[in-house]
């Protein structure tokens, strides 16, 4: 029996079966979702649950924020209850300007290029099994969740508006520069 249910899991025709569809995909993602929503009544299992994420995410602004002299101050993972929810994690600057508010609020979004890296050279469909397609998933969902800025990331990116006015106008440079 065990023997049987092994096989099925690696079995290369159910894995290619779970790849190509969509709806599935769907269902697992709302049910790590819902998983993940059900651990917030308890900050042990919100911190183990959130752990992995946090840190890719806190350290996309703790990263940014060094190369752009925000001069980062603290670094936390834990989570700390807040009204009814959870922070999960927080990076705290003494040096936020115009020139880099912005980038270090929105850091998380680097991300997004570390996530699709991952979709296009570590997903072989050859010789995916059911286990690791999981994985895959869990994996990415870990990553492109926590590309997503908060909205405290929000309130501090966009809260200086010469900074704001200072990216578009270089957006619109570059964008100039390219069309030439």
């Amino acid at each position: 029996m065990f023997q049987s249910v092994l096989n099925l899991l690696n079995s290369h025709e159910l894995a290619e079966y779970l790849i190509s569809s969509r709806f599935v995909l769907i269902v697992l993602v709302l049910f790590l979702i819902h998983l993940k929503m059900m651990t917030y009544s308890s900050m042990f299992l919100t911190a183990l649950v959130n752990i992995p994420g946090t840190f890719l995410h806190e350290t996309a602004h703790f990263t940014v924020g060094l190369l752009l002299n925000a001069k980062p101050t603290s670094f936390s993972l834990f989570p700390v209850k807040q009204g009814d929810a959870y922070v999960t994690g927080s990076v705290g600057f003494r040096n936020l300007h115009f020139y880099n508010a912005l980038p270090s609020a929105m850091a998380p979004l680097l991300l997004l290029p570390v996530g699709y890296f991952f979709d296009k050279y570590f997903f072989d469909r050859e010789h995916i099994t059911v286990i690791g397609y999981i994985v895959y998933v869990l994996l990415q969902t870990i990553i492109i969740e926590n590309a997503l800025p908060s909205s405290a990331d929000f309130k501090i990116g966009f809260g200086n508006l010469f900074g704001v006015a200072f990216y578009i106008l270089i957006f619109f440079v570059v964008a100039c520069l390219c069309a030439v």
